[in-house]
């Protein structure tokens, strides 16, 4: 029973207490205390850190917070997306405006590093500015996690697992399985792979499950893989034009190339063309996505429900605030290949 009676201490809050006492119990200013809850970048990780399990364990919470739970709602929507412009993302944050109801505001968190990650993780449960928010993308940990339900902000992830949260999300090892089956299905033994580099580490990385995806179906049909069929490059169109190149040049290259990304299957798309290789007739290409590009260049690709997938996070969200015992739902979205003109 006194276990139980401590952890209540631990989450209730203690509207009388101010940042002066966390800053006393946290050996730290008043002001520091302001800027973690503010996220600013003025304070180092290990400080934050510290200022947060001092709000934790004192219950603390921020007048802003206390007034925004007496008004129930502030009609405001947060969204973490990592900063990088990739068409995927764009589309992801057309399907969240496109059902997101008038009167909500949107406000879009772009991420560039571990530490702007963990700074809104850290301060956005405690300002009581959003009704929710829509991670995109994006990896959190158990203590994020515990940080964002401890406060009642209610969350939906892209992308990422967590059991803890409403998730949308798509199976991307079956993805890559799926393209290449396609491939050998039309007769290709001499498949090779397109994908990016190791990502920034705060961002996930899909692409990394589709490579295994290739690299297992190929293995299970006994279809050999040399390692100059695999090709990693910073995901940029210069760079993937450059990788296609060098398949190509090869002196047996491949038939088919298996692009991780439409972007990527772009970039060999336009290589071939200048390079006086038919599509489909002597090299196929498929890629990822189905972005509204894929479309205009007639690319045969793997279609991931992109507008979808905001749009079933929006719904998500905006039905577990309206009912905050709703079960929490893990949604995965189905993968199917769009057959244009080049594979």
């Amino acid at each position: 029973m006194k276990a139980v009676s401590q952890e209540i201490s631990v989450f209730m809050p203690k509207p009388g207490l101010t940042i002066y006492d966390v800053a006393a119990a946290a050996k730290v200013s008043a002001t520091t205390v302001s800027r973690v809850l503010n996220g600013s970048a003025m304070v180092n990780q290990a400080t934050r850190a510290r200022v947060l399990e001092t709000i934790t364990r004192l219950g603390f919470v921020p007048k802003a917070e206390v007034r925004a739970r007496a008004l129930k709602q502030n009609y405001r929507i947060g969204i973490l997306v990592p900063f990088f412009t990739a068409p995927s993302f764009v589309q992801r944050l057309r399907g969240v405006a496109a059902v997101l109801p008038v009167n909500y505001e949107l406000i879009i968190y772009t991420i560039n590093s571990v530490d702007q990650l963990d700074r809104y993780l850290g301060s956005l449960p405690l300002t009581g500015n959003l009704d929710g928010l829509i991670i995109m993308s994006l990896p959190i940990n158990e203590d994020q996690a515990q940080r964002l339900t401890r406060n009642a902000l209610e969350t939906v992830l892209i992308e990422y697992p967590q059991s803890s949260f409403n998730t949308v999300e798509i199976d991307d090892f079956s993805g890559g399985k799926m393209a290449t089956q396609y491939l050998v299905h039309k007769g290709h033994r001499r498949i090779a792979f397109l994908g990016d580099t190791t990502p920034p580490d705060y961002a996930i990385h899909p692409l990394s499950l589709r490579l295994e995806g290739f690299r297992e179906c190929l293995r299970t049909l006994d279809i050999p893989l040399p390692d100059s069929y695999v090709r990693l490059v910073p995901y940029t169109f210069e760079q993937s034009q450059q990788a296609a190149s060098e398949f190509l040049n090869l002196p047996k290259p491949p038939t088919a190339i298996f692009a991780a990304t439409d972007l990527q299957a772009m970039g060999v798309l336009m290589v071939a063309r200048r390079m006086g290789v038919r599509v489909p007739d002597d090299l196929a290409v498929i890629g990822f996505d189905d972005l509204d590009m894929a479309e205009v260049m007639d690319l045969t690709t793997v279609r991931q429900p992109l507008d979808e997938s905001g749009q079933i996070a929006v719904e998500l969200l905006l039905v577990r605030l309206s009912n905050p015992e709703r079960s929490i739902q893990h949604v995965q979205l189905p993968l199917v290949i769009v057959e244009r003109k080049t594979a």
